[in-house]
């Protein structure tokens, strides 16, 4: 099982690699459970991938083709008469 951190830098390696901090300790734990990869870029750096299984985790979460629950409150201008 996955601790809040852990699952917050799988979703970070996911949506957004640029951002994450290659020093972050749960970063080695997703290495460990083979979550994610790093690869050396051109520039010296490492960048974060997800492996197949880390893609697999995310997408049993959420799936990408399941529509997003909608952010606005209902009776506010959907369209709904009173």
């Amino acid at each position: 099982m996955l601790s809040p951190h852990e699952f917050a830098t799988l979703m970070l390696v996911r949506q957004a690699p640029d951002q994450l901090d290659m020093n972050r300790a749960e970063l080695d734990a997703l290495l460990e459970r083979q979550l994610v990869t790093l690869e050396q870029c051109a520039a010296g750096g490492r960048r974060a991938y997800l492996t197949d299984e880390g893609r697999t985790f995310l997408d049993v979460l959420h799936p990408s083709g399941t529509p997003r629950r909608s952010t606005r409150m209902p009776g506010s201008g959907s369209g709904e008469s009173t």
